[in-house]
């Protein structure tokens, strides 16, 4: 049974004053907006920032509620930048980010995603590739079976942009439903799911104020995919 970890769940004023503090600093404007600052029970990791007239309005995911003071200034100056259409310093960028991908936070940021945010998507089985049976023939022959189980199905609607992705939260696969078709080849649909295999393999990184999704050791392990190159002409070709 996978430990619940407790989410935070009183609210605090604080941050009024925090962000107050970085307006000033960061001379945002003459004068100081109407400001209300709270923490919102997301489902993961999500902020909002919008200015209307005279008020600012920020919603932070709660989260963060007991991050570090200098962490939640980090991220107030991200926002405020953001909506002053200004450049958040690099080391804000990187104190945010260190955080964020903590290992105990990222387990915190994945549980509120599975408590409050649904996975909807088509079953694996569809009516040209099995994504199941793609899965479980990779983890054998490329992985040695050490992958855990994953959840895998197609997406409820076409995507110009975007063929699969790995949702850690979730720990769930998603393939674009375009792709459950004669057009896309057997060896394409396993090279997107190994793609999102190695995601399992190799989370997100930090470099600096860089999130890393691809390091160097995934693109490296992504070659050893069998006709790599013919795999790769295939996904440049291939139109949803």
């Amino acid at each position: 049974m996978t430990e619940q970890i407790p989410l935070p769940l009183v609210y605090s004023a604080e941050p009024i004053e925090l962000f107050t503090r970085v307006f000033r600093r960061l001379r945002m404007g003459p004068a100081l907006p109407n400001l209300q600052v709270e923490f919102r029970p997301f489902a993961g990791l999500r902020s909002t920032i919008s200015l209307r007239k005279e008020s600012l309005a920020v919603c932070l995911s709660d989260v963060l509620q007991d991050a570090p003071v200098l962490v939640l200034e980090a991220l107030a100056e991200i926002l405020l930048c953001k909506v002053y259409r200004r450049r958040a310093s690099r080391e804000a960028r990187e104190c945010y980010l260190a955080y964020v991908l903590k290992p105990g936070v990222r387990q915190r940021i994945d549980q509120a995603r599975r408590q409050r945010g649904a996975k909807r998507l088509l079953p694996p089985r569809g009516r040209w590739h099995d994504l199941e049976e793609v899965f479980e023939r990779l983890n054998r022959r490329l992985f040695k079976g050490e992958l855990p189980a994953a959840r895998l199905g197609w997406s409820l609607q076409n995507s110009r942009s975007t063929l699969g992705h790995f949702d850690a939260g979730h720990g769930t696969i998603v393939i674009n439903r375009a792709l459950d078709s004669p057009k896309a080849s057997a060896s394409l649909v396993e090279y997107l799911v190994f793609h999102e295999m190695l995601h399992m393999r190799f989370p997100v990184e930090r470099n600096g104020h860089r999130r890393v999704v691809h390091s160097h050791e995934f693109r490296k392990a992504e070659q050893a995919f069998p006709k790599y190159e013919e795999a790769r002409k295939s996904l440049k070709q291939f139109r949803p």
